[in-house]
């Protein structure tokens, strides 16, 4: 993710030590760092690293501004005249300075600058890989479940268009026929035992992912700090009590605007009322992005300044596809076989026979990324007979249905000529 990426920026006032007077500018937050630009020379007067910041807290200036104070090692830094609030930009800052440290990014500005192994780098790589695997193994196994529930419903649709015949045959048979009580016994004795096999599930559904986040209900300025926890089947937005403020069934989801890869928009339209919407922004989105967009893929829609979120998403480092296959497995052979060439030396270019005389990864790693590889194998195997499964469900209910439409239509014709 591009660390020079802006999150919100917000008109404020700086105090300037040097010169004994306010500044007026912009006060941006970026998703590592914190900058102030004044607004006449355009100079950029603080920049300085989250993880650095010692204390964030609300005070007043000369007994009268309430201003925010930021305390960075051992320089405080003064804003005031904060707009649309100061207790907006609080909560926002806070939030994000809290998720600095407790990430494993957050140990300082420093530890970026150290370059992590290759054997590392495919580590973090495959285990996010195998994460969204897990995430969409969890949201096919409830699709699953929805065409189980599905098929139920159509079996008995079926039953019951059976007990229609039974009913209009006496209907359309003659006064004097015999066998009328025989056609009207059997629906009455097997139509409650269908009831009760249709339950619950729904309650006993999973969560995918939960992360905390800042809520902004409609066009409020206000913002107050919570929780966003998407399931298989919708999401859910909750307050720090883990009160729920609203869920949205996936059905009830009208659109999904993603305004940069930290902050997302999700409304529900209605005719003659407001639509129902929430703004949310968090540190963790990232994560939930892929998952919404899997989810919502129909519904969703990247703004102009998200769209490096896609390319970035699309790229071999977080792709499952071969690429990544193909060179975690070709690294695995050429660490654990050092002396047989890995596909043929003939294939390969001057600048891969380079990279592997320079990559090296310790037996440790690549044991560790031998176990993640067999796992991704695993589930995507599991993932694509799910798929599999799905797809004849499908055809199963699309004939039930064909099915279903044309029993009705004989069943019109029929109530037709009685009437």
């Amino acid at each position: 993710m591009n660390e020079d990426i802006r999150i919100h920026s917000w008109p404020c006032s700086y105090y300037l030590e040097t010169s004994k007077q306010w500044v007026s500018g912009r006060l941006s937050l970026t998703p590592v760092a914190i900058k102030f630009t004044a607004d006449k020379t355009g100079e950029l007067l603080v920049n300085f690293h989250l993880s650095s910041i010692s204390e964030i807290k609300k005070e007043s200036s000369n007994l009268i501004f309430s201003s925010l104070t930021i305390l960075e090692k051992n320089t405080k830094h003064w804003f005031s005249s904060l707009q649309p609030s100061r207790n907006v930009v609080f909560n926002i800052l806070e939030h994000f300075w809290r998720e600095q440290l407790l990430s494993s990014q957050g140990a300082g500005a420093e530890a970026a600058a150290l370059q992590p192994t290759k054997g590392k780098e495919l580590t973090g790589l495959l285990t996010g890989s195998q994460k969204r695997l897990e995430d969409t193994a969890k949201v096919l196994h409830y699709q699953g479940e929805q065409f189980d529930n599905i098929m139920r419903g159509l079996n008995k649709i079926e039953g019951d268009m059976d007990v229609a015949d039974r009913l209009l045959t006496e209907l359309e048979s003659p006064s004097w026929w015999p066998f009328s009580s025989k056609l009207w016994k059997t629906p009455l004795e097997t139509k409650p035992k269908e009831t009760a096999t249709v339950s619950d599930s729904k309650n006993q559904e999973g969560i995918i992912i939960r992360i905390p986040v800042i809520i902004t209900h409609r066009t409020d300025s206000n913002v107050k700090p919570g929780k966003l926890t998407l399931f298989a089947s919708g999401l859910e937005i909750s307050d720090c009590n883990s009160q729920v403020i609203h869920r949205f069934e996936s059905k009830e989801v009208d659109d999904i605007r993603v305004h940069t890869p930290y902050e997302i928009s999700v409304r529900q339209r209605f005719i003659g009322k407001p639509d129902t919407s929430y703004r949310l922004l968090s540190a963790k989105m990232p994560e939930a992005i892929p998952i919404l967009e899997m989810q919502f893929s129909k519904k969703i829609q990247f703004l102009e300044d998200a769209l490096g979120f896609v390319g970035a998403k699309k790229s071999p480092q977080v792709d499952l596809g071969t690429s990544i296959w193909q060179a975690a497995t070709g690294l695995l052979g050429g660490v654990v076989q050092p002396s047989s060439p890995v596909g043929g030396r003939e294939g390969m270019d001057n600048d891969q026979v380079q990279l592997q005389k320079q990559e090296k990864i310790s037996q440790e790693e690549a044991k560790e990324l031998k176990q993640i590889l067999k796992k991704l194998k695993g589930l995507a195997l599991e993932t694509e007979a799910e798929l599999e499964r799905q797809d004849e469900a499908l055809d199963s209910i699309t004939t039930s249905v064909d099915r279903a439409t044309l029993t009705i239509d004989k069943q019109n014709r029929r109530i037709k000529k009685l009437t």
